[in-house]
């Protein structure tokens, strides 16, 4: 679908909302422009009432049942071609061992299955008064198994206040209806609602899924144990060391010299490592191996190595990755974060007055998640298995754990130690820049796309902001493949000479 259809059925959706009249979006396939129409379209309805702040915690309830839909439907073609009957209990058991594996293998051909024996999937958003009626309906009738199965999820869901009891009780990934359910009722408790709001029945020769949220009744929990938890956590944490803030208080003098700089930085001989390893690094193309520290301070320049201190503080702090597994992967995220933010600055936005920030911006984007990772490290890990299975953003869950975001949690903590505006801004809206203040959105947008490229394939490149690609000079498909696949290679090619030279 071109950019202008996309606009004129986004417009089609407002004028269903304003006129309180059905709009309906179907498909047979479900591709991911379809799943991303889908939730603009959610947008534009909760924008009309008001409630965009929902739009997260709602978006992934619509995908955890149209997707369960799809699948519902390529169960069925499964079934027939192989001559199994979805109603008789022994080739259910026989078609479940090998339909995942098999369908995942070649998706499109089962796809095509689907659209030729025309199974749908059709999605109806209808505002009713102050009412958002939401209906996913597939041409497939669900099975009285299939439905028990769901209700059972649904009775068991009570039980759980916070998606770590979920995780830890209920993870299986073994069909649609296991832990999606028991996620998408404790996403309506979170927003004021309990599993009435929610529903799945047999209407003609349809199933459908029924979401009614009252709007007047739905409300955003901001606090929660565990948040509790992440604040005095925040508000334990030391300050930095003395030796950094001796070195911010010189770097803050304007008639420091050099050599005092370097004398002082000499005394803390892991920060020494720590700077020589940067300067040494592709980051700076230097000819030959540098090992004179007041060399360094020059290359790296006042304002790098003052953006330094922060990054090497923090570590100093909250640890370099060696306390757990999941804190390992997250600062080896940030360092791969950091120079794709180089890069992108550099040679495509081609900004090098902002170098400094967004490398720094980047190392310390995700010091909340680290935050986090030190309190509960299994339950992170489980959260970004499950987002990654199913193709979402992990702050949708993150916010159900924390009460508050990563983001968030970074961000103060970044404010407690008095970081600069620009980083703090940098923590806090990595995931959103187009929120992020004007002065620092330039600095946000590449961090963010950077953040994206570091961690997603080329079949997900639709999920990065193609309002923030174009702000930074990406225009095109074909430009940010050609960005990531060079980036990608640099960086393998560094992190191979620095692994052979420790």
């Amino acid at each position: 679908m071109s950019q202008d259809q996309a606009q004129k059925v986004l417009e089609r959706a407002r004028d269903a909302a304003r006129s309180q009249k059905p709009f309906v979006i179907k498909s047979y396939k479900l591709p991911p422009q379809t799943e991303a129409q889908i939730e603009e379209a959610l947008g534009v309805f909760l924008s009309e009432l008001d409630r965009d702040v929902l739009k997260d915690s709602l978006a992934y309830c619509l995908r955890e049942l149209s997707v369960n839909g799809k699948k519902a439907n390529t169960k069925r073609v499964y079934f027939e071609e192989k001559g199994l009957d979805l109603n008789d209990d022994n080739d259910y058991a026989t078609g479940m061992t090998t339909f995942k594996n098999e369908t995942l293998d070649n998706i499109a051909y089962w796809l095509e299955k689907q659209e030729e024996a025309g199974l749908y999937v059709k999605v109806v958003f209808h505002i009713q008064g102050r009412d958002l009626h939401i209906k996913i309906g597939n041409n497939t009738l669900i099975t009285r198994r299939e439905q028990i199965r769901i209700y059972d999820r649904i009775a068991r869901s009570r039980a759980f206040r916070t998606m770590e009891e979920a995780m830890t009780s209920v993870l299986d990934d073994s069909e649609g209806a296991g832990l999606g359910i028991v996620i998408l009722v404790l996403m309506l408790k979170k927003i004021g609602l309990d599993e009435e709001a929610f529903d799945i029945d047999v209407e003609g020769d349809e199933t459908v899924a029924r979401l009614i949220i009252p709007m007047d009744q739905a409300k955003v929990e901001h606090l929660t144990d565990v948040s509790r938890e992440l604040a005095e956590h925040i508000e334990s944490l030391p300050q930095f060391p003395e030796s950094i803030l001796q070195l911010r208080t010189i770097l803050d003098d304007p008639d420091a010299e050099m050599n005092e700089i370097a004398r002082v930085l000499g005394q803390d001989p892991s920060l020494t490592a720590d700077l020589l390893r940067t300067v040494n690094s592709a980051r700076y193309m230097l000819s030959r191996r540098m090992d004179n520290v007041v060399e360094a301070v020059k290359v790296v320049g006042l304002r790098g190595l003052r953006q330094m201190l922060y990054s090497y503080g923090t570590q100093r702090i909250l640890g370099d990755g060696s306390e757990n597994e999941v804190s390992r992967h997250l600062w080896e995220h940030s360092q791969r974060t950091a120079f794709f933010a180089y890069g992108i600055a550099r040679n495509v936005y081609k900004r090098k007055d902002i170098l400094d920030d967004v490398y720094v911006g980047a190392i310390l984007h995700d010091m909340g998640k680290i935050v986090f990772s030190n309190l509960h490290p299994d339950v992170v890990q489980h959260i970004q298995e499950f987002s990654r299975s199913k193709g979402i953003p992990s702050t949708v869950f993150e916010e159900m754990s924390n009460g508050i975001d990563h983001a968030e949690v970074g961000a103060r903590l970044a404010e407690r130690w008095n970081f600069p505006d620009i980083l703090v801004a940098a923590i806090r809206y990595h995931h959103t820049p187009l929120k992020a203040p004007a002065q620092s959105r330039d600095v946000v947008a590449v961090i963010y796309v950077a953040n994206e490229l570091s961690h997603l394939t080329e079949h997900e490149y639709d999920q990065i902001d193609s309002r923030v690609l174009r702000m930074i000079g990406i225009n095109s498909r074909e430009q940010l493949q050609q960005i990531h696949s060079r980036l990608g290679d640099q960086y393998d090619r560094e992190f191979a000479r620095l692994e052979r030279e420790r």
